[in-house]
C-alpha cells in the first residue's frame, strides 16, 4: 500500500460536519458542536491509524476554539481515541 499523508487532503466543512475525501471516497468525516463536542467521528478501516481523525480533532478545535468531551453513545475505542487527541494536539503527525 501507498504511504498516505494527511496533510495532503484538504478539510471540507459543511454546517458542523467535517469531511476529508479522495477522489474514489469519504477517508473520514466528524460532526461537532459549536462547544467543539464530537458528536460523531469515522474513518474507514483502510486509512485508520495514520492520523486522518487526529487532523479532524485539530480542525474541530480550530474552529470553534475548544475540544469539548466526546458525546454518548460512544465505544470505549472511540471515547479512548478522542481523549488520547485531546491530551496531544499539539504533537505531529
Amino acid at each position: 500500500m501507498q504511504l498516505v499523508n494527511p496533510m495532503d487532503y484538504p478539510i471540507e466543512v459543511e454546517q458542523q460536519t467535517l469531511w476529508i475525501k479522495n477522489q474514489n471516497t469519504t477517508i473520514a468525516y466528524c460532526r461537532c458542536s459549536n462547544e467543539g463536542d464530537i458528536e460523531y467521528i469515522y474513518v474507514q478501516p483502510m486509512y485508520r491509524l495514520m492520523g486522518f481523525g487526529r487532523k479532524l480533532v485539530k480542525e474541530v478545535q480550530r474552529i470553534t476554539g475548544k475540544v469539548g468531551l466526546p458525546m454518548s453513545p460512544y465505544p470505549p475505542w472511540g471515547s479512548a481515541f478522542l481523549l488520547h487527541s485531546r491530551n496531544n494536539l499539539n504533537e505531529h503527525y
